[in-house]
């Protein structure tokens, strides 16, 4: 049920909280909306900024190569 004896385990939630990307635009555009009660005609330019930035984080292709504690067992079973 546990983990085996003598394996590298990373944890993956540690190293994911590292990148947020579009953190800033996302607080300021939830800042501006909570300033002026939920109106979005007056939050328009923070809007677009958010909007480009999440676009140009998902255009980005990820790597597929899986998580890191695949790889390790990957490599692991080449050792033996």
């Amino acid at each position: 049920m546990g983990r085996k004896a003598g394996t590298l385990y990373i944890n993956p939630k540690k190293y994911n909280s590292m990148n947020k990307p579009c953190m800033k635009e996302m607080i300021s555009f939830l800042s501006c909306l909570s300033i002026n009660q939920m109106s979005e005609e007056k939050c328009v330019r923070n809007k677009e900024l958010l909007s480009t930035c999440m676009d140009a984080k998902t255009n980005k292709k990820r790597n597929s190569w899986g998580s890191i504690n695949y790889q390790l067992q990957r490599l692991s079973k080449g050792r033996k």
